[in-house]
Parts: structure tokens; C-alpha cells; sequence
């Protein structure tokens, strides 16, 4: 009957070949990636920004922290599986000062994933020819060490790196 033809002539469903092969050559790392910690979004007005995660969308937001090391101001948004974070200029040199002459409105300026071996990270990473932003890890906006990856060998994204 109808439902032996629909068995018969429905197509299967399996793995591309070419994802199998995929899978198979990723070599295991001596460290991994964690979860998402954070969106980071270069802002011109602070206060503007914090009151429209506050007000506007009703997210719980931090007070605003100033990191005269990174040269930033931070506030962070809290959204549940993970943050936003606000970033404002804070001195002259500040990395953020230079993004917002390039992008007057703003605009997202990295992203973090969180990883259980930072060190052991970044020696892999240099390995594979992955630029980091600085000689050892800093110490970022959660009191932990971070690193950033070069936006260049990361298809155009400032990625920070944040040990867990």
C-alpha cells in the first residue's frame, strides 16, 4: 500500500562523508573550549547604553568599572546563558578610542570563549601560526587571565580568550 511506497521511496538520511573525514582530523588539544563568556560592544555613550539594557529591555546591569590597565570602562549585561559587555574609552591610548573613530555609532568589538587551559592555549595556538595580542595572559574584567587573538587569523573577529 501507500505506506510500503513512502518507506520505500523515502530517501535516508546519514553523514556526509566529507563531515566524517572532517571529524576524524581534528587532533585532540591538550585544552578546550568552554562556553561563551561574552559579546563585547564598543559604545560611544555609557550611560545612554547601560539605560537602555536597564530601562528599555529590564536586564539586570552592573555598575560601571573602569580597567585603566586595558584602558576601558566596563559594564556588564547580564542575560542569563551568558553577558554583553559595554566597553567606553578611558584614556588617551585607549584601544576603544580608536574603534569608535573608525565606527561613530559603535559596534561590536569582540567576543570571549572561555577555555579550561589558557596557557596551554596559547602555546598550541602559536604553533599553528595564530597571533596573540600579547606576550603572556593580562589579567581582564572577571579578575581572571585573558588573551586576545589576532583578527586577521580569526576570518576578521578580535577573539579574547578567558581562563575559566
Amino acid at each position: 500500500g501507500l505506506l510500503t511506497r513512502l518507506q520505500t521511496s523515502a530517501p535516508t538520511i546519514g553523514t556526509p562523508s566529507s563531515l566524517k573525514s572532517f571529524s576524524q582530523n581534528i587532533p585532540s588539544c591538550l585544552w578546550k573550549l568552554g562556553r561563551l563568556n561574552h559579546v563585547a560592544i564598543a559604545v560611544p555613550d555609557l550611560q545612554k547604553a547601560q539605560a537602555l539594557y536597564k530601562d528599555v529591555l529590564g536586564a539586570q546591569v552592573s555598575d560601571t568599572v573602569p580597567l585603566p590597565e586595558h584602558g576601558v570602562y566596563t559594564v556588564f549585561v547580564e542575560l542569563g546563558n551568558t553577558k554583553l559587555e559595554l566597553l567606553h574609552p578611558l584614556g588617551e591610548k585607549s584601544p576603544i578610542a580608536s574603534f569608535l573613530q573608525k565606527n561613530k555609532t559603535g559596534g561590536m568589538h569582540h567576543i570571549c570563549i572561555e577555555v579550561d587551559d589558557i596557557k596551554a592555549a596559547m602555546t598550541e595556538l602559536k604553533k599553528k601560526k595564530i597571533r596573540i595580542l600579547s606576550e603572556e595572559p593580562r589579567i581582564g574584567a572577571h579578575g581572571k587571565p585573558v588573551i586576545f587573538l589576532h583578527p586577521k587569523d580569526c576570518h576578521g573577529v578580535l577573539v579574547e580568550l578567558e581562563q575559566a
